[in-house]
């Protein structure tokens, strides 16, 4: 019978370490506010009740967290001078773009994502911060935060990855490629499955570690994990169910009931994976706010090469340094209050 990781007590641990910390470094720079905003366009329900749930972490932790809401007609270009001015903001140390948009004007996502400033990307999905962890600079990018918090659990349930064989099944951008990457990095051997992977069961048997990040219910077999190893499953399934007070049941990618008879550790669906990605995304926006106060024990995260310069972006508008800024900063101010 497995252990069970129990994601939603590992991350308020993770919760409170930080409150502690922000309260420390209080003591000697009163000032020290990490603030985090999240950019919405249009209003999608579901998008309220994830953008909700980290206000509520950030106010817990002692964050400034903001909600920019943006109207559904937002044009691509407005979406990015909210963004730089974001990006220039000094009390700004994180910031979201909430996808998939609401928008009615055909918002590039990707190219909107990438006008994120890589030092406040804490979600770490710019390609600067990719680019940085496929190729194992960690300590210089900002990584995903629902596999950055599949590894905190795995370190929980007291496995080192190292040497490991581990199975990934799932390649999104979110999930499963960056989870391929830290597994490496931290030394694993690490096989990826797919939907074009054939006799997906045979790889799983061979895993240590396995991380599905797949998007379909109980597509992992109890029968396919091999005894004592590490289950973390990242899958989150809504299905009607009336005997629930919400009307939904949740079921994740891994036969649970079954599996949990075999492995070692696993974590469950819900309480398992999905507490720890708003915790971590609190982590990074404190770290972020340490690099750039200049608190000791965090590396600086140099943007130096791949943000534009304030003076480039205002040149690029026809407007001097002076005016660019105030005029991105007007148009936040008149949006938050709003």
């Amino acid at each position: 019978m497995a252990t069970v990781i129990k994601g939603t007590a590992v991350a308020k641990k993770v919760r409170q370490g930080l409150r502690d910390e922000i309260l420390e470094i209080q003591k000697e720079k009163p000032d020290f506010k990490p603030g985090l905003t999240v950019v919405q366009v249009g209003d999608r329900p579901d998008s309220n009740v994830y953008i909700g749930a980290k206000v509520k972490a950030c106010e817990e932790i002692g964050i400034n967290g903001v909600h920019m809401k943006l109207p559904p007609e937002t044009t691509q270009q407005e979406l990015i001078d909210a963004i730089e001015g974001l990006n220039v903001d000094p009390d700004v140390h994180g910031i979201i773009l909430q996808v998939p948009l609401d928008c009615t004007t055909g918002i590039d996502e990707t190219l909107c994502t990438n006008v994120l400033s890589p030092s406040k990307d804490v979600d770490g999905l710019t390609d600067v911060n990719a680019g940085r962890l496929a190729r194992g600079d960690l300590k210089r990018c900002f990584t995903p935060c629902t596999p950055t918090g599949c590894m905190v659990l795995i370190d929980e349930a007291g496995v080192d990855v190292k040497g490991k064989n581990v199975c990934v099944v799932g390649r999104s951008k979110i999930v499963g490629a960056p989870m391929h990457d830290l597994l490496l990095w931290a030394h694993g051997t690490v096989t990826t499955c797919h939907s074009r992977t054939p006799d997906l069961g045979y790889h799983i048997k061979q895993a240590d570690v396995v991380v599905v990040a797949a998007g379909k219910k109980e597509l992992v077999k109890g029968e396919w994990i091999k005894p004592g190893a590490v289950v973390i499953d990242c899958g989150i399934n809504p299905e009607p169910d009336a005997t629930k007070k919400s009307g939904v049941k949740l079921w994740g990618d891994v036969e649970y009931p079954a599996a949990k008879q075999v492995a070692g550790a696993i974590t469950p669906v819900p309480g398992g994976v999905g507490p720890m990605t708003v915790a971590l995304l609190m982590r990074n926006t404190v770290t972020s706010a340490k690099r750039m106060h200049g608190i000791t024990g965090v590396r600086s995260y140099s943007t130096a090469s791949y943000t534009r310069p304030i003076a480039t972006q205002g040149t690029a508008r026809g407007l001097s340094t002076s005016a660019y800024i105030a005029r991105t900063g007007l148009r936040l101010l008149q949006r938050l209050k709003k």
